[in-house]
Order: C-alpha cells, then structure tokens, then sequence
C-alpha cells in the first residue's frame, strides 16, 4: 500500500511539473503586489507626517548616462562598472555630484604583471577596474542637509532587496527625529544597482517608488556586490563633502545591527564636553589583524593583491565619526588605492592620517558574544547598555527595540562584559 501511494505521489508530482514554472513565475508576482501594497500602506500612514517631496525627489532619468553594465564572463564575479573622469585629487568642492558618464574601461597594463597572472582569478575584474572610483547618482537627496538642522546623519548601507531591514531601521534607530536635547537626526540608505541576472528593471522601480515615500536613499550605479562595498564609503564620502559637510557627527553601519540611540548621543555629547570630538572615530577596533588566506572565506586575500599586516580599523557593522575627520578622510581616500573590504579601507585611509580608530566596549560588531548560541545575545539589559550589537534579522530588531524600551524592562545593575 505504501509503495502504491509513493507511486501515485510521483505520478501527481510528474503531472504537475509544466505548471511549476508558470507558479513560481506568479508567486514573484504576488511579491511584488505585496511590496508595493505594503509600501502603499506606509505612504498612506506617512499623510500629514512627512509630506512626499517631488520636486526633489531624482529618478534614473535624471542624468544621461551610458546605462549597460560592463558584464563578466561566465564564472568569473561581476566587475565594477562605473567612471573615473573626476581627478584624483579634490580641487574645491563641487556644487553638485559631477559623475554623470559611465565610461570606465579596464586597465589593460595590469594584465602583464606578473603578478596579475598568478592572482586568484575571482579577483581579475576588482583589479582591472579599481581605478573606478566615483559613479552616477541614480537617485539622490542633495537637500537631506540643506536646511542646517542636521546634527547627526544616520547613513545605512543596504541592497535593494533588503526593504524589510530598511522598514525596521526607519521603525526603530534610524528613525529621523530630533532629540530631547535637540539634536536633529537625518537618515539614508546607501544602494547600489541590483547585480546581473536579477530582475533589475522590476526591482529598480519598486526601489524608485521607496524612495518617493520615504525620501532616504542615495543610489549610485554600480553593481551591489561584496567587492563594491568600498565603493560605497569613497563615493558617500564624495556626497558628504558636497551635500552634507556641516552635519556635526555621522553613524555608519548595516542594516542588520541594532542602535541604541540614546546611548549613542550620550557618546556624542560626552566626546563634545570633553573636547574629543574634533578627530573621533570610534567603534569595535580590530588590532593586528591580518589578511585571511582560507580561500572558502568570504573575506579571503590573496598574498598577490595584499600582503603584510592590517592598520588597526572598525568594525563595519557600526562606527562613529566626526564631520571635520569625514572631510579628511575624504581627501586622503583619493589617493589610496581601492581595497575590496570596506573597513579595511578606511584603516588604511586612518593610516594616511596617523590616526587610529578608537576602541569603544559598547560597539559590538561580532555580537556580545561571537558564539552565536549564547544567551546572552538575547538578553535585553545587554542591549540597554551597550550603543551597536550586529547581527539581528528585521524581526529581531523590532521585537528587540520594543523590549528594550519597556517602562517596565528592570536590570538589576548596570551590565557590562
């Protein structure tokens, strides 16, 4: 009886098999609807709270730029495609972004080193093309600043598929209010393009349409991969040295931490009674690293592209800086070559400075504990009294924030580890 039921089992499956592809194809449909409904919702919920801004808002038309992507060959990992027109170093600032040409080709001398010929080839295309460095604006926000109101900028590194992350940071610690004690505080997301193979122009347009309710994301157009984190710090700091150099402090992290604010303006306010804050940079400093040599590692180095210690450098799940070191940072950025870890970058950018981060226990970017099963990265007073803990799913952030602020949440003491 049994093998009679298996049997009938595959038949059904076997007569299933042609409408597999038509539901799968429905189901992303679906989605969609329900993204954009759900986006629907919260444009409604945002009547009478943060009215949407048209005239500022700038979609993909509001350059004209070359549009296609330089692709890779099969197996190989998608290059940066992008433009390198701007000199390396600033002369005066700007008035607006100036990257409006995607015309970036390899450079072709790299291929004759030797070298070149014995690198890691996942690594070819990042090399060819790490002289790209500043990109078009698909979509931008040159008046997230304008007003002067802004004492410190939230800035969020994320992927377009990522909206429930970016719904939670906005419902949680990104949210842009001013303070009790009066410190205005702004957010963006920081995206790039989606990678080749997805569905680029259905996701492009629900990503455009997040952006006309919330007004909060900065979108250049390069390739949203793991080698293209870097070059979300170079062309923000760009931005920043246009758009936002007034702004007083800047917290940037992932979209997968948990905040607490309060405790982050405490810092703030500390360092500035202090007088510290003129070159603050602070978060969960790494010391004495060293490049990883496990070729299954997601952070793997070949000895060819970088081979001596790591400067000192934070965390990128979540650090502090002030606005007159983002402008140095900005300036000697241009001048160093392009790393494909993003926080390593800027130790190297630190470096150039004779700075080093500042080590900080309430920043913790491997968690409160790195053994991923520990009870204590589910324990709220830990939460209460530390500024950044990486890594949280959206549900867990919201549940998490909800707890932490409960009237009724009693610690028996101030908890530290």
């Amino acid at each position: 009886t049994a093998f009679r039921g298996a049997c009938v089992t595959e038949k059904r499956v076997g007569l299933l098999k042609p409408l597999l592809k038509p539901l799968l194809s429905l189901s992303l449909v679906f989605a969609s609807f329900l993204m954009i409904h759900k986006l629907k919702v919260a444009e409604k919920d945002a009547v009478g709270l943060k009215p949407v801004r048209a005239e500022t808002w700038c979609g993909s038309d509001c350059f004209s730029f070359k549009k296609p992507f330089m692709k890779p060959g099969p197996g190989s990992d998608p290059p940066p495609a992008g433009l390198d027109g701007a000199p390396r170093v600033s002369n005066g600032t700007p008035a607006s972004w100036d990257a409006q040409v995607l015309n970036c080709s390899e450079d072709g001398s790299v291929r004759t080193k030797d070298w070149f010929r014995r690198l890691d080839p996942r690594f070819h295309q990042f090399v060819l093309h790490r002289h790209c460095r500043y990109f078009p604006m698909i979509i931008n926000h040159p008046e997230k600043c304008a007003d002067g109101r802004a004492r410190l900028l939230i800035v969020v590194k994320s992927v377009i598929e990522q909206h429930d992350r970016r719904e939670a940071v906005r419902q949680t610690w990104g949210r842009e209010h001013t303070a009790e004690d009066g410190t205005a505080i702004r957010t963006l997301f920081l995206l790039g393009s989606p990678t080749t193979g997805k569905d680029t122009k259905n996701l492009q347009k629900l990503i455009e349409y997040e952006d006309r309710i919330y007004g909060d994301i900065l979108q250049w157009d390069f390739m949203d991969t793991f080698f293209n984190l870097t070059l979300k710090e170079v062309n923000f700091l760009k931005w920043f040295h246009i758009y936002c150099s007034d702004v007083r402090f800047i917290f940037k992290g992932d979209d997968d931490v948990f905040v607490n604010t309060r405790n982050l303006l405490d810092l703030i306010r500390f360092k500035v009674d202090e007088r510290q804050d003129a070159e603050l940079f602070v978060g969960d400093t790494i010391s004495k690293a060293i490049p990883i040599r496990n070729r299954q590692s997601k952070y793997y180095i070949p000895k060819e592209l970088y081979d001596k210690p790591y400067p000192p450098y934070a965390g990128g799940g979540g650090f502090l800086m002030s606005s007159p070191l983002a402008r140095r940072l900005f300036a000697v950025s241009e001048a160093v070559q392009l790393y494909p870890i993003d926080d390593v970058f800027l130790g190297m950018c630190l470096q150039k400075l004779s700075l080093s981060p500042e080590l900080h226990p309430g920043f913790r970017t491997f968690g409160i504990s790195r053994r991923r099963v520990s009870p204590m990265n589910h324990e709220p007073c830990f939460y209460k009294n530390l500024i950044v803990v990486h890594k949280l799913s959206a549900q867990e952030l919201l549940h998490m924030w909800k707890v932490v602020h409960k009237q009724d949440l009693v610690c028996a003491h101030r908890t530290s580890v």
